[in-house]
């Protein structure tokens, strides 16, 4: 080695006790340490951090690159991650909602970035839908309607490709939660009716009709005990579908003619349900198809995560448990965290 030449930044162990050897014998010879050093080309800090650690660990090798992260995947962590993914990924179908499965399963508390990273590394991949961007309003909305859970109600209808009979579904826009649907050859004025006095029944919203807020005004803004928010459809805008909202006291709320987002919760519920259960277009029997939207529903409702509520269930969205569990997650994820950095600080043996 150049005596004059500046020493690198990482030198083999054996090298280092070279040039540790060339310090003591200058020394031994009269030199001072430091010139003897600055000869070398290497800082006087430097040898003596390299004989203390020769005296303490008995070896100058360097370890490996790369360091030890104390906050890394825990082993049982990432084989929870991929039992996730194989039992869930055909359903969630993205590294966001599995992150928040895990953590509403309570077996594992990570964020969506290491779900992706896990998948990546095995070779796993998993379908992202695009992000939509919700239509944004402002509406004069009656004083008794609040954000809340049976307050705004959506409602459309559409059709299954081989049955070719009509589906109205009502969806709670706060909750997401699908409150009723009817099956039904023909969309008339009367299935509305039907279908909106049996979700009242089922929520247990008709206690609130009572006499006094019957009697009111038409225009009085403590009547409604909800809205009901649709398209210009004929069904919508009956005289008849009309009639019976108001006797109801429900607000009924038109989105813009020819604009298709200002319904965009009712029409992404539609476009899901076609999309995550697309064995529905192919059944061509009725009652087939009603019994399969019954079961369709229990699932959409309390097995499904939602990313428009915060990946939970739209049922515990409704029933007022999505708080609690978006705490919890947070929560867990505090104390994953923390499990990691005690584990991963412990002394390697």
């Amino acid at each position: 080695m150049n005596p004059i030449a500046a020493v690198p930044a990482r030198l083999p162990g054996e090298t280092k006790e070279g040039l540790l050897k060339l310090v003591d014998a200058a020394v031994e010879a009269g030199w001072p340490h430091a010139r003897a050093t600055a000869m070398l080309g290497v800082a006087d800090v430097r040898v003596h951090r390299w004989r203390a650690r020769l005296r303490d660990i008995g070896t100058l090798e360097d370890r490996a690159p790369g360091g030890n992260p104390v906050h890394r995947l825990l082993a049982w962590e990432e084989d929870a991650i991929l039992e996730l993914i194989e039992q869930w990924g055909p359903i969630d179908r993205s590294h966001r909602k599995l992150a928040h499965r895990g953590s509403y399963l309570d077996r594992v508390f990570v964020a969506p970035a290491t779900v992706r990273r896990v998948a990546a590394t095995h070779e796993l991949t998993l379908p992202e839908p695009p992000r939509r961007r919700p239509a944004q309003f402002s509406l004069p909305w009656p004083e008794t309607i609040r954000w809340e859970p049976n307050q705004i109600w959506m409602w459309d209808g559409t059709k299954f490709r081989r049955c070719r009979w009509h589906c109205l579904a009502i969806v709670d826009v706060v909750s997401r939660y699908w409150i009723d649907y009817l099956l039904t050859p023909e969309l008339t004025t009367t299935q509305v009716q039907l279908a909106f006095a049996r979700a009242l029944e089922h929520e247990g919203l008709m206690g609130l009709l009572t006499p006094e807020r019957v009697d009111l005004p038409l225009d009085d803004p403590r009547r409604p005990i909800l809205v009901a928010w649709s398209d210009r459809g004929p069904q919508m805008t009956a005289g008849d579908t009309r009639e019976f909202m108001a006797l109801v006291a429900i607000w009924q709320h038109y989105g813009r003619p020819h604009t298709p987002t200002d319904q965009a919760e009712v029409e992404s519920f539609f476009g899901h349900i076609k999309a995550d259960w697309p064995h529905l277009d192919d059944i061509d029997d009725p009652a087939t198809l009603d019994a399969e939207l019954a079961r369709v529903r229990r699932e959409y409702n309390s097995v499904r995560l939602h990313a428009g509520i915060g990946y939970v269930c739209p049922d515990d969205e409704h029933h007022g448990r999505g708080p609690a569990i978006r705490r919890a997650r947070i929560i867990g994820l505090r104390r994953a965290r923390q499990a990691r950095l005690e584990q991963n600080r412990r002394p390697t043996q």
